[in-house]
């Protein structure tokens, strides 16, 4: 299979992996047909890149990042509380996040456990599902990224757990907003962003008066959004006075935002969103965690096309452990002629390296932020 963005899809290609709907139940089987129609119907549902069937790629597999009955599961969880809280709010009324603790603890145990079993880097483009609100699968992909980070750098599993739900209650303020802001899909005027910071310190007064949420995590909704610089917001924090779980969450609600499409604004490739981390480490984000975040996600997912230096042209194959910076990748053309396929191991072989791959970017707009 070969990981393709919809916008450089050819006439009628065939799905190689199937995509889902928010409930878990197929919404295009593998071998669809992608007319131009179901290619507009995924843009709409916010799938950006889809699997299709090349020849030569068969073997090629793309494992999810989290079994999709959790992850179908998991967001109805998140639908369902987070609309709840939003009615409540919307009526004047205090949200009794107590009643909905359970839930999202069972949430973050199942996908710790399914974490703590994976041994190789994690990458989100492989779950190609389709949603209606972005809110929502983002809580979970931030929940999933901070995991992800938290056992690299060696939390335990009760200091995961904590991070867990920090991570997938971050936003929970923004059920505050209004939608029409929420959901502006183009440049937010200067007052309406002010609104938009709003939901962190909306989120930290949800969660803060909870008997059975700790305030840890009411602070990682407060802090996701402060910078080392303290260039962030609600309280313009410096790097000693942010909790170590918001910097985590911070790096995995960034990624997440710009590897997803958003109305506003196209996805980017795992290697761009982590350049982008790049960009800031030092000064936004926490050098040592945004290094460990480069080792925990699969910078180039398997089917991936991509040049390497010398003329050559392949596909992703296989994520090397440890080092997903240094893939698998399988040559098909070398100076632009096809030639026999073969394979070439870049943690093996050091003078490879990539100098290119296909992007989804054909232009780069602002970051509005997770």
């Amino acid at each position: 299979m070969k990981l393709v963005p919809l916008h450089r899809l050819k006439q009628d290609e065939k799905l190689a992996k199937a995509i889902y709907k928010e409930d878990g139940r197929p919404l295009l089987q593998i071998g669809a047909v992608l007319t131009e129609r179901l290619v507009e119907r995924l843009e709409e549902k916010g799938v950006t890149f889809v699997y299709v069937q090349e020849p030569g790629t068969e073997d090629i597999e793309a494992e999810d990042a989290i079994d999709p009955r959790i992850r179908a599961a998991s967001i109805k969880t998140i639908r369902e509380n987070f609309e709840n809280a939003g009615k409540q709010l919307a009526l004047g009324k205090s949200v009794n996040i107590d009643d909905m603790s359970v839930s999202f603890s069972s949430i973050v145990d199942q996908v710790m456990q399914e974490i703590l079993h994976k041994k190789e880097a994690v990458t989100l483009l492989s779950d190609v599902v389709a949603h209606d609100t972005y809110v929502f699968h983002h809580s979970l992909n931030v929940a999933v990224y901070a995991l992800s980070l938290g056992k690299s750098l060696g939390l335990n599993q009760e200091e995961l757990h904590k991070l867990g739900m920090g991570a997938v209650l971050h936003d929970v303020g923004k059920m505050s907003l209004p939608l029409e802001v929420l959901k502006k899909p183009g440049k937010l005027t200067d007052e309406e962003f002010q609104i938009i910071k709003h939901h962190t310190t909306a989120g930290f007064d949800i969660l803060r008066n909870s008997h059975t949420i700790s305030l840890l995590t009411a602070h990682c909704a407060y802090q996701h959004h402060e910078r080392l610089d303290g260039s962030g917001y609600p309280r313009s924090l410096n790097a000693s006075d942010i909790h170590a779980f918001a910097k985590i969450i911070a790096i995995a609600d960034v990624f997440d935002a710009v590897t997803s499409h958003r109305s506003y604004r196209q996805a980017m490739l795992p290697h761009e969103g982590l350049e982008v981390l790049y960009s800031g480490a030092g000064t936004q984000f926490d050098q040592k965690m945004v290094e460990t975040f480069s080792r925990t996600v699969a910078v180039y997912p398997p089917g991936l096309e991509v040049e390497l230096n010398g003329g050559r042209t392949g596909i992703i194959t296989q994520k090397n452990t440890g080092i997903p910076q240094r893939p698998l990748v399988r040559i098909t053309h070398e100076e632009g002629v096809p030639v026999t396929a073969y394979e070439v191991d870049l943690s093996e072989d050091l003078s490879s390296m990539i100098v290119s791959c296909e992007t989804a970017l054909d232009q780069r707009t602002g970051l509005r932020g997770g």
